[in-house]
């Protein structure tokens, strides 16, 4: 067994401790000693780029926000489906991470920030949210471990109420909600339609031909006069893919 070899290490604002380590070709990224994300399974992230950028794919000059820029997985998934008019901007909370993409972890989602329609906000997706209104398309959310955040408090406000409600504000009419995660949460899904989201939850493989799956949440912001509670949806399966 070939020895996992640490690259870098640091201590992010909030405390944590995270480790970029690979062992022959997988990089992985830790938060205290947690496998964050790697590079062996990816397929859930590009799945969340092409399901939550599918339904603005007509839209001229079209805006995508992603939070959280990882491996450059979704980024690069996201600028494979957008036209060339398109806009796609990262916030990334860990200066580091652009850093190391940019560099040693370029070549994992064929160097993705090199593409003129990426654009890096520095800084917590949260105020990059609250300080737009009515700017984006889509928000994909790539971050944490979804609505059971892992890392930082400030990520488990994105998926509260005021969390979602600011969302919502900063999405265009019709504009799409996509979030990711390691597994399925019916609370967050009863407050995106409590809020004002039509709500889709979809389990899909975190990589193809495997047993692992994680969950997407593709939710449309409604028009005003249609916003209240609705059913919980069930998790679809993809085809062909199978659930943990």
């Amino acid at each position: 067994m070939i020895p996992w070899e640490r690259l870098a290490t640091i201590t992010t604002a909030s405390g944590n401790r995270m480790e970029l380590v690979r062992r022959d070709a997988e990089y992985v990224i830790r938060i205290d000693g947690q496998d964050l994300m790697g590079s062996r399974m990816h397929d859930s992230e590009e799945d969340l780029a092409r399901l939550g950028c599918a339904p603005i794919l007509n839209r001229r000059n079209a805006r995508v926000l992603i939070g959280g820029l990882g491996l450059g997985y979704t980024l690069r998934a996201a600028l494979d489906v957008m036209g060339k008019d398109a806009q796609v901007d990262v916030a990334e909370l860990v200066p580091e991470v652009v850093e190391w993409n940019r560099g040693i972890l370029a070549h994992l989602a064929g160097e993705p920030l090199l593409d003129p329609r990426a654009f890096i906000v520095p800084g917590d997706v949260g105020v990059a949210i609250g300080k737009a209104v009515a700017l984006y398309d889509a928000i994909l959310l790539d971050t944490d471990n979804g609505p059971a955040a892992l890392t930082t408090k400030t990520n488990s406000a994105l998926y509260s109420n005021a969390g979602i409600e600011r969302t919502l504000r900063a999405l265009k009419p019709g504009g799409v909600f996509g979030v990711w995660a390691v597994a399925d949460d019916e609370k967050f899904t009863a407050r995106l339609e409590r809020i004002g989201f039509k709500v889709r939850v979809q389990v899909v493989a975190a990589r193809k031909g495997k047993g692992h799956s994680h969950v997407l949440w593709l939710a449309e912001a409604l028009p005003k006069s249609q916003r209240g509670p609705r059913p919980s949806p069930k998790p679809e399966q993809s085809r062909g893919k199978k659930q943990r």
